[in-house]
């Protein structure tokens, strides 16, 4: 066994976007489970790092983006999971979190080789950083309630698919192990 890493995807979210009323309540029930499986990481010593979009603002950086939601009309989503001083933050511009981003190369330098991937969309970005993680031969485990969708049939088949075929852990947050 290794170190573990819990990456949470795209939660600084201002919520402005065409799905977003679809999104917003898959949010609000996976925001408690969010909630506590990142306060057990930090409680755990194991590192947080948000991997966020940029929202296509390429001049901006984390502080810049968390400015933005919290500024939002739904910043009670977003306000609940703020990284604190010690998470780690990497921008990406795509769906995946690998994609284009230092974060296999942060990943190594943690020594991680298992990662806890969380947030949203899980029928989007979730799945495509589970198969990114897969490839790059890390152990991938993914909290079902702790991880917001768009569409609830896509989100189970994505789920499946991570567990059979990427060979991921799916179980609930609150029985995750770091």
């Amino acid at each position: 066994m290794g170190n573990s890493a819990l990456i949470v995807i795209d939660m600084i979210n201002t919520y402005d976007h065409p799905d977003a009323e679809l999104l917003v309540p898959s949010v609000r029930t996976a925001l408690p489970h969010l909630r506590r499986l990142i306060d057990r990481a930090r409680a755990e010593g194991v590192p947080v790092i948000y991997a966020n979009d940029n929202f296509g603002q390429w001049r901006s950086h984390h502080g810049e983006i968390i400015e933005t939601t919290l500024a939002g009309k739904n910043a009670e989503l977003v306000r609940p999971l703020l990284p604190d001083d010690d998470s780690l933050f990497v921008v990406k511009a795509r769906h995946s979190i690998f994609y284009e981003t230092p974060l296999s190369y942060l990943l190594s330098e943690l020594a991680a080789d298992h990662v806890v991937l969380c947030g949203q969309v899980t029928e989007q970005c979730v799945l495509y950083s589970a198969l990114d993680a897969h490839i790059r031969h890390l152990r991938v485990t993914v909290p079902r309630d702790a991880v917001a969708h768009i569409h609830g049939d896509l989100a189970e088949a994505a789920l499946r698919m991570m567990e059979r075929n990427m060979g991921a852990t799916v179980l609930d947050a609150d029985d995750v192990s770091f």
